[in-house]
């Protein structure tokens, strides 16, 4: 598998998320930069997870699909099933229901945070009523690449 890199300008891999990405303030996805995209990339996927959670492990907060091959991804994209205005591109069911839900860990917990992009070679055909699970089991022999960031947050924490 060819690596493919993967930055955010909002914040380092294993640095603090922003509070304006996360569900204690404006809760927009953050941006993305890809370096390395296979040239037989079709689609992307994006999940985020709560690698903290002490009850279910790996909490899903956001799960999208069919998002158009791009170096960059935006931030803030918006709340819906289907988004025309990103390709098609389909959000499914998790902490966020159809829509991107940032962090909010219980006051004074550090949660990490783990945004992973999967590059692949097709187009997913799930409902919007879909979990990762379902997204995971679609993309099995399908991922060219993937690559995770991870971002720690703390409600109530002083931004630095």
């Amino acid at each position: 598998m060819e690596t493919l890199q993967l930055y955010s300008s909002a914040f380092e891999d294993g640095g603090w998320i922003p509070a304006r990405y996360t569900a204690r303030q404006e809760d927009l996805s953050p941006p993305f930069e890809l370096i390395g995209l296979h040239p037989d990339a079709k689609t992307l996927a994006i999940t985020l997870d709560d690698a903290s959670h002490p009850i279910f492990p790996n909490y899903n907060h956001w799960v999208i699909w069919n998002l158009p091959v791009q170096a960059s991804i935006s931030e803030g994209i918006p709340h819906g099933k289907s988004l025309s205005s990103f390709g098609g591109a389909v959000q499914g069911i998790a902490y966020g229901r159809n829509r991107y839900k940032g962090p909010k860990p219980p006051l004074r917990s550090i949660h990490t945070y783990v945004f992973t992009i999967y590059v692949l070679n097709c187009t997913i055909h799930l409902s919007s009523s879909s979990k990762k699970q379902a997204l995971l089991d679609q993309m099995d022999g399908h991922i060219l690449q993937q690559a995770s960031i991870l971002g720690k947050f703390q409600s109530h924490r002083a931004e630095v």
